[in-house]
C-alpha cells in the first residue's frame, strides 16, 4: 500500500480526543452557552464522527468509503437497537458509559445526526488523502 493510504494513528487519536471533548462538552451544563440547534443535535452528530475516526484508527489502511458504510451500519443499528427496551439492555444504558454508546430511546433525528456526522468524516478524510497523493 502507498504511503498516502494509511492515515497516522497518533493524528486518529488527538482527534478523536478533541470530538470526544466537544460532544462531551456539547452534553454538559455548560452547553447551555450554545445555540439551541447546536444542544440539540451535536453531541449525536460527533458521536457518529467518532465513530469513523474509531474505526480508521483500528484500521488505517481502510478506504473513505469503506469506513463510510461501515461507521452508518453501526450507528443505524445502534439507534434500531434502542426500539428493543429489555430489562438487562437498560440497564447497561443506565450506565453513564452504556447510555453514550447505546443511547437511551429511538429517534429518526438522530439517523439524520449519525448520517452528517459521518459524512463529515467521510469528506474530511477523502479530501486529505486525495491531497496526499
Amino acid at each position: 500500500m502507498s504511503s498516502y493510504g494509511r492515515r497516522s494513528r497518533l493524528k486518529l487519536f488527538v482527534l478523536l480526543l478533541l470530538v470526544i471533548a466537544a460532544g462531551l462538552f456539547s452534553r454538559s451544563e455548560y452547553s447551555s452557552a450554545l445555540p439551541g440547534f447546536i444542544q440539540n443535535y451535536a453531541g449525536d452528530t460527533l458521536w457518529a464522527l467518532a465513530l469513523y475516526i474509531v474505526l480508521a484508527f483500528f484500521s488505517p489502511g481502510a478506504g473513505a468509503k469503506e469506513l463510510l458504510f461501515i461507521s452508518l451500519i453501526i450507528s443505524f443499528a445502534i439507534e434500531f437497537s434502542q426500539l428493543y427496551q429489555a430489562d438487562w439492555i437498560n440497564s447497561v444504558r443506565n450506565t453513564k458509559p452504556g447510555g453514550l454508546i447505546l443511547g437511551y430511546g429511538f429517534k429518526w433525528s438522530d439517523l439524520l445526526c449519525y448520517s452528517a456526522g459521518i459524512f463529515t468524516g467521510f469528506v474530511i478524510d477523502s479530501r486529505r488523502r486525495n491531497l496526499r497523493k
